[in-house]
């Protein structure tokens, strides 16, 4: 059971991908357990979800997520850099999806159904799924809309820091409420630099695979620290760095492999929001706090960014 004071928010879940609905590469392997999967969430502690939208479809689909789950899902509204080749595909050209993206956030803005704008920025280790060139235009295009929307950000950056900074800094004046840098994997100088520019960080399994990960979030400040499992994907492995911090954390619900699912059981391979506490736990040992302080500072901050229904503080 939860540790009974100690709250969460996942604000990076990509609660759209079909894995949740128990299909893997496009073959059904199991029953649709969405709704343990949120259950499961609820019973860790998890009370908000941020669901990732990272393209027009996946973002109309976070939005249904959304008004589903009143008070505990909440959408972001964006084209991932990796898909940003969509717009030239797009059938309708690149202006007709950049429209429909402005309109799908101002309308889910106005609802309260969306609460950021994103996933966007740059990947160049995958630029096999979209080259440079489309990533860095479409960027800026969209940064284009995110002044128009005034929603906070919600950042991708893989290898990109230099370009990445570059087009912030650019339109950092007309975005005011700033916004996070998710799932963050970059050196201790690019965060210190985000942290300069008024923006937070956002901390997963993938932010603490490796001992060089581990000194960046030592140097997290803990005011501009958010948390997030980034499920399916950036699950907290023993192999990772993180393991050695995990001693005193919480056991996790039992996982069986896809094949022998079985109802009310975590699937091994797919991270979900019930492992949020070992994020929370790793944290407070790498930075030798508490995890109360840990919880308690990520919360506020993610209220404080993205409202989520709360009240201001």
């Amino acid at each position: 059971m939860a540790d009974a004071q100690l709250k969460y928010i996942d604000i990076g879940i990509n609660f759209t991908d079909p894995i949740f609905r128990g299909e893997y590469h496009g073959t059904k392997r199991h029953e649709d357990d969405f709704e343990d999967v949120v259950q499961r969430a609820l019973d860790a502690g998890c009370k908000k979800f941020m669901v990732t939208g990272s393209d027009l479809e996946e973002s109309k689909h976070a939005i249904e997520i959304a008004k589903d789950h009143p008070g505990k899902c909440y959408a972001t509204v964006g084209v991932h850099p990796c898909s940003a080749k969509h717009f030239d595909s797009h059938p309708g050209g690149p202006s007709e999806l950049l429209s429909a993206l402005r309109k799908l956030a101002l309308e889910s803005k106005a609802s309260g159904h969306a609460v950021a704008f994103g996933e966007i920025g740059l990947d160049y280790d995958r630029l096999f799924l979209t080259p440079k060139e489309q990533q860095l235009k479409y960027f800026e295009a969209q940064l284009e809309i995110a002044v128009e929307v005034q929603l906070p950000l919600f950042l991708h950056s893989r290898a990109a820091s230099e370009d990445f900074e570059r087009l912030l800094g650019e339109k950092i004046g007309q975005l005011p409420k700033r916004g996070l840098v998710h799932s963050f994997t970059g050196t201790i100088e690019e965060m210190q630099r985000l942290v300069s520019l008024g923006f937070d960080i956002g901390v997963n399994g993938c932010s603490m695979k490796t001992d060089e990960n581990i000194e960046v979030v030592k140097e997290i400040p803990l005011e501009r620290l958010q948390i997030e499992t980034d499920g399916p994907w950036c699950e907290m492995r023993p192999s990772h760095a993180s393991a050695k911090y995990l001693k005193d954390a919480p056991p996790l619900p039992k996982a069986v492999k896809k094949e022998k699912f079985a109802k009310g059981l975590m699937v091994k391979g797919r991270n979900e929001s019930a492992t949020i506490p070992h994020v929370a736990y790793a944290i407070a040992k790498i930075k030798d706090i508490t995890v109360e302080d840990v919880c308690d500072a990520a919360w506020k901050n993610s209220i404080k960014m993205f409202r989520l229904g709360e009240p201001e503080e």
